[in-house]
């Protein structure tokens, strides 16, 4: 049966509902954000806002305050709920590295051979506005990280417009929730204002009605005094939040690059004017999602090599693929016992040559009848084949039954090849 994407997924993502939700490692930190808002807010509508229904004209326009208390945090957990729940922009990983950018690097030596290895450049340079910048490698998801992108370690997942990873919310902010994040922390602060000044007026309210000063006030209404306790410390929170974001969003800037370059007095290329970069964050349509996680996943076909003719072959060895190379010396590396069984023949080859350069054998038996009279061996079968020894060089291989009436001895030294590696 297939799977959808969301199970088969890298990334420490949880989802819900089939894919349809997505939140970060962290999502359990989301409970309580959601307990130090609606918590407050029920003490506030019970102890305080319920007091106040009569203390204005007309009658019952107290119920106002109640009205937007409620709709209030309604709309900041609509907010909250659009930050955390959705994709924040990943960037799907790649199930192999991109080919066009491979490179080959004969540097790395095998027991005295140049063995090629691929090799990435780790940075890319691209143009934004007219200046280059420079991007890098992930070798996480295996791709370029776009301009203004970075790996999340928590989510372990490429975010574009990565701004940080945001623990209250549980989810990484970025290109696609960032919106919502500064709405939600700014309507935060808002509620904030609210409760804080709505309990300061009951305070005001009661001191009023009872003719005393505020501390006996205060003592009348102490869920009154907790909550502006509460909100005046939030205020230092999410309000300071909230002025650090408009200077990012006025300077077009990410908290990942104020905090990552702001010792390295680079120019920032994304700075269009404050006007332009506030449109740009709230005027802008958000871009759809570049993973369907509910859709299935396709599996590869991975098709097999075919082999290459004789004038296939030598055209591929005159060019010198590198990676035809590699894997015919992963293929001789498996087993050493067959590389030594070669290396034998290939000496009793050299003999049979040097012994008979000046009449070569006609036949095959004649070839046979030089090796039972020199070396005492049965029969020995010549297969021509594509090796990496040299760009036409025989491999050896010894017929089965050899092996029942000798021995071979295992060696690990290598006779250089006629010709170089290429």
């Amino acid at each position: 049966m297939a799977k959808r994407v969301f199970e088969v997924w890298k990334g420490s993502n949880k989802f819900i509902l089939g894919g349809r939700l997505i939140f970060g490692p962290d999502a359990r930190s989301l409970i309580v954000t959601l307990l130090l808002i609606i918590v407050p807010v029920i003490i506030f509508c019970v102890f305080v806002v319920r007091h106040l229904r009569h203390e204005f004209s007309p009658d019952n326009a107290g119920y106002a305050i109640l009205v937007v208390a409620i709709i209030f945090t309604i709309y900041v957990l609509v907010l909250l709920f659009l930050t955390s729940a959705r994709d924040p922009g990943i960037i799907p990983r790649n199930s192999h590295p991109p080919e066009e950018e491979f490179r080959y690097d004969s540097s790395v030596s095998v027991e005295g051979r140049q063995t090629p290895g691929l090799q990435f450049p780790r940075t890319k340079e691209v143009m934004v506005n007219g200046i280059p910048v420079r991007v890098k490698y992930c070798d996480t998801c295996m791709l370029y990280r776009p301009p203004r992108c970075s790996h999340c370690s928590i989510c372990n997942n490429c975010v574009e417009r990565f701004d940080h990873h945001c623990p209250w919310v549980g989810q990484c902010i970025g290109l696609r929730n960032y919106r919502y994040f500064f709405m939600f922390v700014s309507s935060s602060t808002l509620l904030c204002i609210y409760v804080f000044s709505i309990s300061a007026l009951y305070i005001k309210v009661l001191m009023d009605d009872y003719h005393s000063t505020v501390w006996k006030a205060m003592k009348e209404s102490p869920a009154s005094v907790i909550l502006m306790a509460y909100s005046f410390i939030s205020l230092w929170f999410v309000g300071g939040l909230t002025g650090f974001h408009l200077y990012l969003i006025g300077t077009n800037q990410t908290t990942y690059e104020n905090f990552r370059y702001r010792a390295d007095s680079r120019i920032n290329v994304y700075n269009r004017g404050c006007f332009d970069n506030f449109l740009e964050v709230f005027c802008t349509k958000v871009k759809p999602s570049r993973s369907n996680f509910r859709a299935f996943v396709e599996e590869e076909v991975q098709q097999r090599p075919t082999l290459p003719s004789t004038q296939e072959t030598d055209v591929e060895d005159s060019v010198g693929d590198p990676r035809s190379k590699v894997e015919d010396d992963l293929d001789i590396g498996e087993d050493i016992l067959k590389i030594s069984q070669r290396r034998n023949v290939e000496e009793i080859d050299e003999d049979i040559c040097s012994r008979g350069s000046n009449a070569p054998p006609h036949n095959t038996s004649e070839v046979d009848l030089a090796l039972s009279s020199d070396h005492r061996a049965p029969t020995i079968r010549l297969d021509t084949r594509h090796s990496s020894w040299g760009r036409r060089s025989g491999s050896w291989e010894i017929a089965p039954e050899i092996l029942a009436n000798s021995t071979v001895t295992e060696s690990r030294a290598f006779t250089t090849p006629k010709e170089p590696y290429q």
